[in-house]
């Protein structure tokens, strides 16, 4: 990974994923690529609204002021020109986000760039990039659009899932072949055998750096793992994430139960999550990320 930005958490983002930009993608569903352009143009003094992931944008970008110093870059990452894409720099002036730098490609996908910038993770809309992200061995997702806004908070929460998320997708497969009685067989067995880590785990190390630079109490940045697993499948997890040296605030093993209720009452800002049935649910409560990664998101033979 590029060490351009020295030890900071870097977050990339497409515009469609920071803002409301729903018509303007509209425009060049129905109308094509010359059409879109022009639409920006014509609107790029108008201000656009909040998307899905502004929220948590804010508020990561809100650690560097609670620091005193920029431990935290969000860059955006774009497949727009930078003609088209000067509607998103003045809303992101408008809004007083501390964005300074971005990556327009012009139609292209952005993901090779992900690299050059040192990326932890990338945050977009359109599935294909995030696909590519993954596969490039970023951690990324895509933003579904709809997701229920946690109540104006200072504090920063973010809610992980654990197989193909933080963890590799290897205890998952032993589930989906063999089903629950070969998973748990499995997990118990290998007890003390460490889970290989996932696509989000360099993400969820930035964020434990950037929580042991505050005093404990007064942390505002909270993570939790909410995982269909349970005893005696836990003890794997707690024994691979104490090797990492990296503290979860809280871990709900639900036993297969609905994650929608415990996300609620968490009060997430963000879930990311591998499966997409989980999304659907999730994202009622809160805004949400899939991350199309591992077995689940494996074409059926």
């Amino acid at each position: 990974m590029s060490k351009g930005l020295g030890d900071k958490l870097v977050l990339a983002i497409s515009s469609r994923a920071l803002f409301d930009l729903r018509e303007s993608h509209r425009v060049y569903e129905t109308e094509g690529v010359e059409a879109y352009r022009q639409y920006q143009i014509e609107h790029e003094e108008e201000i656009l609204a909040p998307g899905d992931a502004f929220p948590l944008v804010e508020k990561l970008l809100a650690l560097n002021g609670s620091l005193g110093q920029q431990r935290v870059e969000v860059i955006l990452v774009s497949r727009n020109s930078a003609d088209t894409g000067l509607r998103a720099f003045n809303s992101i002036q408008h809004h007083g986000l501390g964005i300074s730098r971005a990556a327009f490609v012009g139609g292209r996908s952005p993901d090779p760039y992900l690299a050059a910038f040192g990326c932890h993770l990338f945050l977009s809309t359109h599935a294909e990039d995030v696909r590519s992200a993954l596969k490039a061995g970023f951690g990324a997702a895509t933003i579904l659009s709809g997701g229920a806004r946690r109540a104006a908070s200072t504090e920063l929460r973010i809610a992980f899932d654990g197989d193909a998320v933080l963890f590799s997708d290897e205890s998952e497969r032993v589930y989906q072949q063999g089903g629950l009685a070969a998973f748990q067989t499995h997990e118990r067995e290998s007890a003390r055998e460490l889970l290989g880590g996932g696509p989000f785990k360099p993400f969820l190390a930035a964020l434990h750096r950037l929580q042991q630079e505050f005093a404990q109490e007064a942390c505002p940045i909270r993570t939790a793992l909410v995982t269909a697993r349970s005893a005696p499948a836990h003890e794997r997890v707690i024994r691979t994430l104490r090797d990492w040296n990296i503290r979860l605030d809280e871990s709900y093993f639900l036993g297969g139960l609905e994650k929608a209720a415990i996300l609620e009452t968490f009060g997430a800002d963000v879930f990311f999550d591998d499966q997409a049935g989980h999304c659907e649910k999730a994202r009622e409560v809160v805004a949400t990320g899939h991350v199309p990664h591992g077995i689940s998101n494996e074409p059926q033979l």
